[in-house]
């Protein structure tokens, strides 16, 4: 018995130092990438004796020139399943990331569940030598997940699992992007996204929130459930045969937080906004060109209609503007004479068949006088929710005290009292009150500062009311001081005219 068991330790000695030598022979004869498909043949070979199935997942698709993109929908998903068992994994931060990018390095495995199914990832790469006579020697790598599980549940990680990955690499996507603001003077942005040549693009970094918004709360309350509604409701629209879109009016006094609010809706959606100047459009197909170049998930902001689009009068404004254009180049208004942009060509574009090309966009509007708009353009459809944001409120003013100042409505300051007081009684802008608060740091000096300057304004309105002028007529004068110079060039063309 010794005597066999010594002979089996021997023959299995010399089967390992053979296979030894063998494997030591292969990995100096057999280069890489032969290697590679003799172990890919094999394991193909043996796999019908496996109760495990492996799906490969390349970094790029058979093509080689494009991303795969279940590869980096995994690399994200698998990103959020490092644990205590993983020995390595790699760390990056570029200047467009909110956070660090953590990710798993080669060879290393991970475990996931899904739906009592349990399935195995692994990083695997292979390297390449590629030899070239007319240039240098190269490494490159060919990346690969490894997706392992029992084969019986292939039909559910094909139907199931895998689009689940995917779907939550979109949302982390959505944490971590970084919003942008479009417009068509911009330079273009280098990442290559957002409507192509039509738009470029910086960073949005407004920080704007509904929290920091000196607007009543239940207004607040109001746009963000609109909101939560729209961007659930994807199904419902199709049901109903409208476009996935929604239009809002924001109009108030200049100063009242209409942009503000805009950049709180992208920061609360993560939607990119995009700036259009109707005054940078000649024509209807222009705006139509300009309008499809943009993304879905994103927020158009056409600011100051009433000013950037004058429909009433715009054969008159078009003759005006040739005549003008004769005089001094110095002395020539900012008219778009040669625009052919029409007021049916922007409801179509925003309310018509060219508006259902994209998906999940909001559609914002601004002005300072709604009365001025064409009724075509307030009905629902174009313009479905409008919000008026009028001068500041006593809400308003604790919570610009609150973020300016650091001060709360529990504070015992007289003077906070009596700015509240003097605040529901004046017609101020929040824009007002926060420059006002900003010129101290000191609370007691930025209140007085603000309750003279409180005071200041109320005894304007008086006199105004005194003198019996409205709002709408001080409104004409101080537009007339900036036109003053075109009516008197329009007069001297006219003088002109008769004399000849």
């Amino acid at each position: 018995m010794p005597t066999s068991a010594s002979s089996l330790f021997s023959a299995y000695a010399s089967f390992a130092a053979t296979a030894m030598l063998i494997r030591s022979m292969a990995n100096e004869l057999i280069p890489p990438p032969l290697r590679s498909s003799l172990h890919s043949l094999i394991r193909y070979l043996f796999a019908p004796l496996s109760s495990n199935l492996t799906i490969i997942i390349d970094e790029n698709t058979s093509t080689g020139m494009t991303r795969n993109q279940v590869y980096d929908a995994a690399q994200l998903y698998l990103s959020t399943k490092i644990n205590a068992r993983t020995k390595c994994i790699r760390v990056c931060k570029t200047q467009r990331d909110k956070s660090l990018t953590v990710s798993i390095d080669k060879g290393e495995e991970i475990a996931d569940s899904f739906d009592n199914v349990t399935l195995r990832w692994k990083f695997v790469f292979i390297e390449r030598q590629d030899q070239n006579p007319r240039q240098n020697s190269r490494q490159s790598e060919k990346r690969s997940f490894y997706l392992t599980f029992n084969k019986k549940f292939k039909d559910k990680v094909l139907d199931s699992y895998l689009p689940h990955v995917l779907h939550r690499a979109d949302e982390i996507r959505n944490d971590q992007r970084v919003l942008k603001l479009y417009n068509r003077h911009c330079p273009y942005g280098s990442d290559g996204s957002g409507g192509g040549r039509s738009w470029g693009s910086i960073n949005l970094e407004h920080p704007a929130t509904f929290e920091t918004l000196a607007m009543d709360p239940s207004m607040k309350k109001a746009i963000i459930a609109d909101l939560d509604r729209f961007v659930r409701r994807k199904e419902f629209y199709k049901k109903v045969g409208k476009a996935w879109k929604r239009g809002y009016l924001l109009y108030g006094p200049p100063g009242t937080g209409k942009s503000s609010l805009i950049a709180a809706m992208a920061n609360y959606l993560k939607f990119d906004i995009y700036d259009l100047e109707l005054t940078t459009i000649f024509s209807n197909a222009d705006l139509r060109k300009v309008l499809l170049s943009t993304t879905n998930r994103s927020i158009l902001v056409i600011e100051d209609i009433d000013c950037s689009m004058d429909m009433k009068d715009r054969q008159h404004a078009k003759s005006m503007g040739k005549q003008i254009l004769s005089l001094d180049k110095y002395q020539q208004p900012d008219l778009p004479s040669n625009s052919k942009l029409t007021l049916s060509g922007l409801l179509n574009s925003i309310d018509g068949l060219w508006s259902n090309c994209g998906d999940e966009r909001i559609i914002v509007f601004t002005t300072n006088h709604k009365d001025k708009l064409d009724p075509a353009l307030l009905r629902p459809g174009r313009m479905d929710v409008h919000i008026n944001l009028s001068y500041c409120s006593g809400h308003g003013f604790k919570l610009l005290a609150s973020n300016y100042l650091g001060l709360h409505e529990t504070c015992q300051n007289p003077l906070y009292d009596e700015v509240h007081s003097l605040i529901e009684t004046t017609q101020i802008t929040p824009a007002e009150v926060a420059e006002e608060l900003m010129k101290d740091d000191d609370a007691n000096v930025a209140l007085e500062g603000l309750a003279g300057f409180l005071k200041r304004k109320r005894i304007e309105e008086n006199q105004i009311k005194d003198e019996g002028v409205d709002d709408q007529t001080v409104h004409e004068a101080k537009k007339s001081r900036s036109n003053a110079d075109l009516s008197k060039i329009a007069k001297m063309l006219e003088e002109l005219q008769e004399k000849e």
